[in-house]
């Protein structure tokens, strides 16, 4: 799930050597959360307008995360 999000993220952002995914331990409920880190000035990439692109990374790793029978939210940072 980590290189499925990290794949993704650095083909949005204009430095991709600065895109890190960090990984949770999981909750109480075991859900994992990944963390999305982008230099400042890619943030608004990485986000989209209305939050649309940043939605449909959530929705592509859900249905990931689903196949494998995972829980997980994605926060970008």
């Amino acid at each position: 799930m980590k290189e499925l999000l990290l794949t993704i993220a650095k083909g949005l952002v204009e430095e991709p050597e600065k895109v890190s995914v960090t990984q949770d331990d999981p909750n109480e409920e075991g859900t994992v959360v990944y963390h999305i880190h982008v230099a400042e000035n890619d943030m608004g990439r990485i986000i989209g307008k209305q939050g649309r692109i940043a939605k449909a990374i959530r929705t592509v790793a859900r249905s990931a995360a689903i196949r494998s029978n995972e829980k997980i939210m994605v926060e970008i940072d």
